[in-house]
């Protein structure tokens, strides 16, 4: 357990103190935010503004595994690097995006196709690798079984599991990247999740289907290859997602960009993957998944009939011009994404008392 504490103060620590240094480098090179003439008058006075700051959080996260690790004297294990890659792979696409973005001066960084045969790449690397690597009990990272609280259903095999992979990671990642158009918005919504999924590795290693001798019901156990870690690496991007609220929030010093946002979605998926609850995540992220049907919705009616839902898209843009504040947007989408969190771990818990 000292890795969660040693990983959640380590990631906290460097952002708040990595982050300003961050800014100051980004300014000095001129990479700052390109704001769209269509968005709200009041983003205007945020063009300039650095970006690419997911740059810290990734590295922070990181940094805080691998020395939770040394400190401790636990080795990694094969579903903290494969996570930590995805998030790092997811990243680096985004980082191009972003970097494109800068140069050219334009609000589109890599073509779309570039842009998805990056993701794909990555999706496609992580999906394969975490049905390897299976441990003494035959449990590797991932599972070709579908998961809500637990894995369920008949397996759908490797195919097909890749496929699903590819979906989730496609999808939340995008989910996160429409969520971060306002200051802390969602940073702050990531670290309500990364929290939950704090708890539920610590809970998973203490019900551990390998400790089925000392449980009180082993039916109620989970066949989870490394939890633990799953635990130290969510601990590490709390930590690492609230140093980076402190210069994210409103008014912002730096922007996560591309390069923040696809990462979380990416690891976000990571984590719901490896730990088995794969339909559990669209619960207790659910705040990402209304920004994204808001935009499908959006998209959808215009086509269909030529008239728009929201005033506009993603739904946060839509409260903005309806007169809300940006901080008033942001609080109470915070608020929605913690009630989300709640209800996810509620019906974890559920399941797990259900069974006993």
């Amino acid at each position: 357990m000292k890795q969660i504490l040693f990983s959640g103060v380590i990631g906290l620590f460097l952002t708040l103190i990595g982050t300003p240094l961050l800014i100051k480098l980004l300014a000095r090179k001129g990479y700052g935010q390109y704001i769209r003439d269509d968005g709200p008058r009041e983003h205007a006075s945020k063009r300039g503004t650095p970006t690419m700051g997911g740059i810290a959080f990734i590295l922070a996260t990181i940094a805080a595994y691998f020395l939770s690790k040394l400190i401790t004297g636990y080795p990694p294990t094969y579903s903290g690097i494969l996570v930590l890659g995805l998030m790092f792979g997811m990243g680096l696409v985004g980082f191009l995006d972003d970097y494109i973005k800068i140069v050219k001066r334009r609000s589109l960084g890599l073509r779309a196709k570039a842009k998805m045969a990056g993701q794909l790449i990555v999706g496609i690397s992580f999906a394969v690798l975490s049905l390897m690597f299976a441990d003494a009990r035959g449990n590797t990272p991932a599972s070709t079984k579908l998961s809500f609280i637990t894995d369920f259903g008949w397996t759908i095999g490797p195919v097909l599991f890749v496929v699903w992979a590819l979906f989730m990671i496609l999808a939340m990642s995008n989910g996160v990247n429409l969520t971060d158009g306002l200051d802390g918005l969602a940073t702050g919504a990531s670290v309500l999740v990364f929290g939950a999924y704090t708890f539920i590795g610590v809970w998973q290693f203490q019900e551990s289907c390998a400790n089925a001798q000392t449980l009180t019901n082993p039916a109620a156990c989970y066949e989870v290859r490394d939890p633990l870690d799953l635990a130290v690496i969510a601990s590490a991007l709390m930590g690492a997602c609230l140093g980076f609220l402190w210069w994210n929030t409103s008014p912002a010093k730096i922007f996560m960009g591309d390069t923040g946002s696809l990462a979380l979605g990416g690891v976000l998926t990571g984590l719901a993957i490896l730990s088995r609850t794969e339909l559990l995540v669209a619960i207790m992220g659910g705040l990402f998944v209304l920004i994204t049907m808001s935009v499908v919705i959006q998209v959808g009616s215009f086509r269909l009939t030529g008239k728009r839902v929201f005033r506009m898209a993603p739904l946060q843009h839509h409260f903005e011009l309806k007169g809300w504040s940006e901080v008033l947007v942001v609080v109470r989408f915070w608020i929605i994404q913690g009630i989300c969190v709640i209800v996810g771990l509620g019906l974890f818990y559920a399941g797990w008392a259900a069974e006993k």
